[in-house]
């Protein structure tokens, strides 16, 4: 699902134009990424929760020269999906898998 598929859902659900759910959402996304980006967590009630963690530095491997790779300390983005989030997808997943065995 793209974005521009979210807004269409969410503007018709809300009867907000498309225009005014673009700015709410592109205003969401950009909280979020501020807020994880400063080290913030950002938790959503029975969706999630966004954080940021430190990513220890490591030696990789260049797969075509064999040679040792160094990779220095970085912070990434998390999601962690809240329990309601996962038993939905876990159901839906299962309804999806249980009709294409069946088809």
């Amino acid at each position: 699902m793209t974005k521009a598929q979210i807004v269409d859902r969410i503007a018709e659900a809300t009867g907000l134009t498309k225009l005014e759910t673009e700015a709410v959402v592109d205003g969401f996304m950009h909280t979020v990424l501020d807020a994880v980006a400063e080290g913030d967590r950002v938790e959503l009630r029975g969706f999630g929760t966004f954080r940021s963690v430190e990513r220890a530095p490591r030696t990789a491997r260049n797969p075509r020269t064999d040679q040792p790779v160094p990779v220095p300390r970085r912070m990434v983005p998390v999601f962690k999906p809240a329990q309601e989030f996962r038993r939905r997808v876990e159901e839906e997943g299962a309804e999806r898998l249980v009709g294409a065995t069946s088809a």
